[in-house]
């Protein structure tokens, strides 16, 4: 597995990493526990070195889960986590956000015990709490980097202007945020200023939540709690109209010989080198299919011609409902 370092931080991690998210949350009904114990060691076998959590998922069974599956392996691999929503100590969700410097440090006390570790690698700010500064966010993680708990800062779908101010007061080591070739709002201003400060960047559903493998279309059913059923741009009429990002995809995959997820990464990785992404599964052939991404070599012709052909769609619905919506800073 070949290695990407996140920025200028000096933070080395596989060039793709596993989101693990939708192992225990968010995508139906909770996966098997050993299984996915299994999945992310056989990730680990495979040379990824960067697990992506956070206390909401479950909340709290994600957190679990990685610790668990990390454990006898832990010095060897990456581990990012998240804080930022108002969850109260039992899991019990209180609504919105809460990054106070309080409940920032209460949080990395409960995740530390979750994940079996005595630091967490990268420290996220999930969402941009407008009532705290967030010079106060970034110093309060600064002061747990120098307590040894936290080794890393991240932001998570933050704008210009906090990724700055946060910069100012402590570094950022990245940003994640979702970026895909159905969602390349990054590139405007996000990506120019993390080159600009040396910050990495971590995008999550790089497969489109799933559309852009092509196993998705118009007549698809989710489970009841999977959080698909609610996003605008899946809403039957538009995943009609968005298929056509789905062809052009499966064209380039069968003329580099690869499959459409294989080419949908591949093509995130081959926008920046300090660009991460952590495409999330629950099946050990998906895990496969998408660590032979980082094989695929999009040559600037392709490149090209996918530019070309992107311009002409126009994707159809908001990658989020209005409530969550609302939560992203830019």
């Amino acid at each position: 597995m070949q290695k990407r370092t996140l920025g200028t931080s000096g933070l080395a991690v596989s060039a793709l990493g596993l989101g693990c998210m939708g192992m225990s949350f968010g995508l139906g009904p909770p996966a098997d526990r050993q299984e996915m114990i299994a999945l992310i060691r056989a990730a680990v076998e495979r040379g990824v070195t960067f697990f992506d959590t956070a206390e909401v998922y479950g909340p709290f069974a994600n957190e679990e889960l990685v610790g668990e599956a990390l454990a006898p392996v832990r010095n060897q691999v990456v581990i990012a986590t998240k804080f930022g929503f108002h969850i109260s100590p039992n899991g019990e969700q209180l609504g919105g956000l809460n990054s106070r410097p309080a409940h920032i440090r209460a949080v990395v006390e409960a995740a530390l015990r979750r994940l079996r570790t005595d630091h967490i690698d990268l420290f996220y700010q999930h969402r941009v709490d407008p009532q705290v500064p967030i010079e106060e966010v970034a110093g309060t993680v600064k002061d747990l980097i120098q307590e040894g708990k936290v080794r890393h800062f991240g932001l998570s779908e933050a704008g210009v202007s906090n990724l700055r101010r946060a910069h100012a007061e402590q570094r950022v080591t990245a940003l994640q945020s979702e970026y895909s070739l159905w969602w390349r709002e990054p590139e405007a201003e996000i990506l120019p200023v993390l080159d600009e400060l040396g910050i990495g960047f971590v995008p999550f559903s790089p497969l489109g939540k799933g559309f852009l493998t092509g196993k998705i279309d118009e007549t698809t059913t989710f489970a009841p709690n999977d959080f698909r059923n609610a996003v605008p741009r899946f809403a039957p009429e538009n995943r009609k109209a968005n298929l056509a990002v789905v062809e052009l995809v499966r064209g380039i995959a069968a003329k580099k010989g690869a499959t459409s997820a294989q080419v949908a990464l591949a093509w995130v990785l081959a926008q920046k080198p300090w660009i991460v992404p952590i495409p999330g599964t629950t099946k050990l052939h998906r895990l496969d299919e998408n660590l032979g991404a980082v094989a695929v070599e999009l040559t600037p012709d392709d490149l090209s011609e996918i530019e070309h052909a992107i311009a002409q769609i126009t994707v159809q619905g908001h990658r989020y409902a209005e409530g969550a919506q609302r939560m992203i800073d830019r």
